[in-house]
């Protein structure tokens, strides 16, 4: 490579950002880090920006912008903080940056992620909920930008391997009968429904395979998680939802697959480690060391699966009906879960009420068209005001 790419790094502090940089120092010739963010995590942002030298930070405050600040001219370093939404666009779309990990969680990661689009970066979509919240918005100023967008998540990454080159043409045109997008079935696989009422945030975060924050940690449990990948796929792919199946894979071996309609069934394969899929974005179209072990097929032994059942994964069920709808189901789908995974976190509702909060939001708010920004953050607004109210309402 004749020159080194200069990356923004959405999200550092979180497991995807750290495996982002693990992966960037591996090869100083090639990436430099360009911005870090952090959210609550400060005193992590600075070990983070005395190791890699950023440029930029950005905090969300101007208090914590201000002891950052201090604390990095105290460690000699001449990195410059920036505050809020505003300073994440800022290093998401500036000039000299070349790619921008998206990996702030939940709907915050939305307005930076699209202006590293409309200014036309490599984006690497960790971010899902920036597709589900806008799913037609945001391919739209893909198509529009000229931006190259690289799936992050295993799942839709292992998909991107599988696919032809050409699927954009969709997925008739390519012979592609179905994406087959395989899950873990997170801790609660096999516990037992009646125990499910009891289960605590530990237990819900506690995954059999992957290293994750809380929020998605527990997405993952109700299988919300799949449902929102299912959304985002649909987009990602330009498939349909009937186009989409979910498989239940326990050892996460098996990233996902694509069925094509001459019989083959295409499968990508690797240790659980999002170092591989963030390798693969960040070199695209070539390939570079990440750092991963070698799979020992022998030492797996086996390979399971299963279909869901709705029964005990409700939030799959709805983000189905979700995506079916259209419109602004995923975005209002989206924030109710974000309102009610808090509240099971901070331990005011029970583990299966995150399914009956999401689904009266569905129930109560019509599904509208989105074709503005601004109804999309409405749709959001609403949906979280609802939420709230079914918490107050049940005294929680």
């Amino acid at each position: 490579m004749s020159r080194v790419q200069q990356i923004t790094v959405l999200g550092a502090t979180g497991s995807i950002g750290l495996s982002t940089l693990d992966v960037i120092a591996r090869h100083p010739d090639r990436y430099q880090v360009f911005a870090l963010s952090g959210f609550s995590r400060l005193a992590e942002l600075l070990a983070l920006c005395v190791r890699h030298v950023p440029r930029f930070a950005v905090v969300p405050e101007v208090a914590a912008a201000r002891t950052l600040q201090d604390d990095l001219r105290a460690a000699g370093l001449s990195t410059r903080v920036l505050v809020g939404e505003q300073g994440l666009c800022e290093v998401a779309s500036a000039p000299e940056v070349d790619a921008v990990m998206a990996a702030i969680v939940g709907a915050a990661g939305l307005r930076p992620t699209l202006a590293a689009v409309e200014a036309g970066k490599k984006i690497l979509l960790a971010n899902k909920e920036a597709l589900v919240m806008s799913g037609a918005l945001f391919m739209q100023a893909v198509g529009k930008s000229g931006s190259v967008l690289l799936p992050i998540d295993s799942e839709h990454n292992a998909i991107f391997q599988c696919m032809p080159g050409d699927f954009s043409r969709g997925l008739s045109q390519v012979g592609v009968r179905r994406i087959l997008l395989t899950a873990s079935g997170g801790p609660f696989r096999q516990t037992p429904l009646a125990e499910l009422e009891h289960v605590s945030p530990e237990q819900a975060c506690a995954h059999p395979n992957w290293s994750m924050g809380r929020k998605i940690s527990v997405d993952s449990a109700s299988m919300m998680n799949k449902g929102l990948e299912l959304i985002e796929a649909c987009w990602l792919f330009d498939a349909k939802p009937s186009q989409v199946e979910v498989v239940v894979h326990p050892q996460s071996v098996i990233h996902s697959l694509v069925d094509y309609v001459d019989g083959s069934v295409l499968a990508q394969l690797g240790n659980p480690d999002m170092r591989t899929p963030i390798a693969n974005a960040l070199a695209w179209p070539e390939r570079i060391d990440s750092g991963v072990a070698p799979l020992d097929l022998f030492a797996i032994a086996r390979l399971d699966f299963q279909a869901p059942d709705e029964q005990r994964f409700p939030c799959l069920r709805l983000a189905r009906q979700a995506a079916e709808a259209g419109g602004s189901a995923p975005a209002m789908l989206n924030a109710a879960n974000e309102v009610a995974v808090s509240a099971f976190l901070d331990r005011r509702i029970r583990y299966p009420e995150i399914a009956s909060i999401i689904d009266e939001v569905l129930l109560l708010e019509p599904v509208v068209a989105v074709n503005e920004l601004d109804a999309v953050f409405a749709a959001d607004a609403k949906a979280r005001s609802l939420a709230e109210q079914w918490l107050q309402r049940n005294g929680r």
